[in-house]
């Protein structure tokens, strides 16, 4: 064989092993990039069990201490509401009390300013004169006595407190009838001297007129 003729055969063996080499490496390279596809699906499922598994309750109490803390809650609640509701209802009361020209309070302050004013009443007891209740057992005089009613469907309100001057002391009394247009009118107002209970001071006195309205309008409706 000619030196030329081995020199080709030597080269195509060259050749045929790079190209040999070269299809190993391909596989190889194959192989790893399946390898980190593996990899890479298994981690992604691992992470989606991870959150799967974020989604489910981890609380593991016995169902009676559940049931036992849902019904404290619920206590609570109750508690928080009844307070609120009291709390609305007294800020109603005082309210009433204090703006309505019909709670005892406000009837008390208009009648006290009336006989206060009344010049029969200061030459009685003498100047200046002041009100109080009922006396309790701390001696404050805070509470005026007074008592609603209703009567042949009419709604009345009676009261009593006293009055001092410089000189001598009084009971006030009066009494009042709602009309048919929601307020109140006097049916008698009066002042009652310590000194002399047999002639009391009549600031107001309609209860002859009223009894009489009342009457005929009785008589009206039962013919």
């Amino acid at each position: 064989m000619s030196l030329i003729a081995l020199r080709s055969l030597l080269v195509k063996q060259r050749q045929c092993s790079l190209a040999l080499l070269r299809c190993s490496g391909l596989v190889s390279e194959l192989g790893l990039v399946r390898q980190y596809a593996a990899k890479q699906s298994s981690s992604s499922k691992s992470l989606s069990a991870g959150a799967d598994r974020t989604d489910v309750s981890t609380d593991v109490r016995p169902l009676g201490e559940r049931v036992k803390e849902n019904t404290k809650t619920a206590s609570y609640m109750g508690v928080i509401m009844l307070g609120v509701g009291v709390t609305g209802l007294l800020f109603y009361v005082i309210f009433w009390e204090l703006f309505s020209s019909d709670s005892p309070n406000n009837i008390y302050s208009e009648a006290l300013e009336r006989v206060k004013e009344e010049p029969r009443v200061k030459d009685a007891l003498g100047s200046p004169i002041k009100g109080f209740g009922e006396e309790s057992r701390r001696g404050r005089r805070t509470h005026v006595a007074h008592t609603k009613y209703v009567k042949d469907g009419v709604e009345y309100i009676r009261m009593q407190f006293y009055i001092q001057g410089i000189r001598n002391k009084g009971t006030v009394h009066l009494e009042k009838r709602k009309t048919d247009s929601g307020s109140f009118e006097y049916r008698y107002l009066f002042v009652q001297l310590d000194y002399n209970r047999q002639n009391p001071i009549i600031l107001e006195d309609n209860r002859q007129q009223q009894d009489s309205t009342s009457t005929s309008s009785a008589l009206q409706s039962f013919l």
